[in-house]
């Protein structure tokens, strides 16, 4: 796993070392906990998949608590799911959470013979492509989406296959941008929001055309997305904060270089009050813990520690 991903996740690592170690043992026991008898993770309900399971994987790996029984278990779990029709998001996860094991413990789960696989998740992605230049959320799509377009980058990274007209990519991205200065997630929304914004920061940033000094107005959107509460809300509609506009929105402002300027001891205190005995919950009035927001919690409380470096 080079790029990206690779940066972001070295990242947190290292702030995550300076979390105390009751802090990480007990988040990453409760995610051991977590794991399936088949090896993945699921969410809430339902069974295990690829998408719950990378984001296990990521937060155990951040936590350096990812042992290699969990690993290898992940890992038989993810190559029988090579060999089903999975939806683009879970296969696009099979894909981040292949990588996370390859890098963090040595478990291959995609070899560098499966070229078929890779030539036919190529193909896919060449299917989601839309005339605006972005990437859809299905091979029907009419317009793009700006986190499928973000996800779609990424898997071109890590497959280490060239994005196929990044011009084109681009173009889609300014078209979202709105003069509020953050981004919309498709071409009909009404208003922008934290987590597009952040997808297509993220899609500049891997693409290498992120120039932060173009993007004050987007900065100072993302600011202001930070309410009473501490932590960031969604969009300017939805009165309350909620832990993954908190966490995707401090990891923009971390790649903007503007993350001194948000309250840290306020958004800490807002990341802090959504733990649980084990796990995290999205927000305020949520009761239950899950894999996904504990993933963007554990970001959040490790990201914070690194603002001085």
């Amino acid at each position: 796993m080079s790029g990206y991903l690779q940066e972001l996740t070295l990242r947190l690592s290292v702030g995550a070392s300076r979390l105390t170690p009751e802090f990480r043992s007990r988040h990453a026991n409760w995610l051991k906990n977590c794991q399936r008898d088949d090896g993945g993770f699921a969410g809430r309900e339902g069974e295990s998949d690829p998408y719950y399971t990378s984001f296990a994987l990521r937060t155990l790996w951040v936590l350096g608590e990812l042992d290699v029984e969990t690993a290898e278990s992940a890992g038989r779990f993810l190559r029988q799911r090579m060999q089903k029709r999975d939806s683009i998001v879970d296969l696009m996860s099979l894909i981040f959470a292949a990588a996370i094991l390859e890098m963090a413990s040595g478990v291959v789960v995609i070899s560098d013979e499966d070229h078929q696989w890779r030539d036919n998740v190529a193909a896919l992605l060449a299917k989601l492509r839309t005339e605006d230049g972005g990437f859809a959320k299905t091979p029907e799509g009419r317009a793009g989406s700006t986190y499928q377009t973000f996800l779609s980058v990424l898997c071109h990274e890590l497959m280490e296959v060239p994005v196929p007209d990044v011009e084109g990519v681009l173009r889609f991205l300014v078209s979202q941008n709105q003069p509020d200065g953050g981004y919309r997630e498709i071409r009909v929304a009404k208003r922008a929001g934290v987590n597009p914004t952040a997808a297509a920061i993220g899609s500049l940033k891997t693409l290498g055309h992120l120039d932060a000094t173009e993007q004050t107005d987007t900065i100072e959107f993302l600011l202001e997305m930070q309410g009473d509460e501490g932590g960031l809300a969604a969009n300017t509609r939805i009165p309350f904060a909620d832990l993954l506009s908190s966490c995707t929105g401090l990891i923009t402002l971390v790649d903007l270089g503007a993350a001194s300027r948000l309250d840290a001891p306020r958004l800490q205190s807002y990341a802090e009050s959504m733990q649980r005995d084990g796990g995290f919950v999205g927000f305020a009035l949520d009761q239950t813990p899950d894999v996904e927001y504990t993933f963007y919690g554990v970001a959040t409380m490790s990201l914070l520690q690194t603002l001085d470096l």
